[in-house]
């Protein structure tokens, strides 16, 4: 094991967001078709998606309505919180 086994590709991101969507779709219990469908996203995007992890933000955060997790966006790029006082004395402004 190295030093930077830590680190991830943006490929490597790709895949686990389409392997945690595929295993969200599975837990309610929605094959592909149906989540194309409720998702107006096409079956051949959503089985591309799970195969390689390359879809488009916009279909992405369809799925993402379609299957109730629309909040995981929320956090993304988010201002990040202060650990102390003096992380917000500090910082640049």
């Amino acid at each position: 094991m190295n030093n930077f086994d830590f680190l991830k590709s943006p490929q490597d991101v790709n895949l686990s967001i389409a392997k945690r969507m595929s295993a969200r779709r599975k837990e309610k219990k929605i094959t592909q078709v149906q989540l194309s469908k409720y998702s107006d996203v096409s079956l051949g995007s959503i089985k591309r998606f799970e195969r390689t992890g390359e879809i488009s933000l916009s279909s992405l955060i369809k799925i993402a309505f379609a299957l109730g997790c629309q909040d995981d966006f929320d956090a993304l790029f988010a201002k990040k919180g202060y650990a102390s006082i003096e992380e917000v004395i500090n910082e640049p402004r």
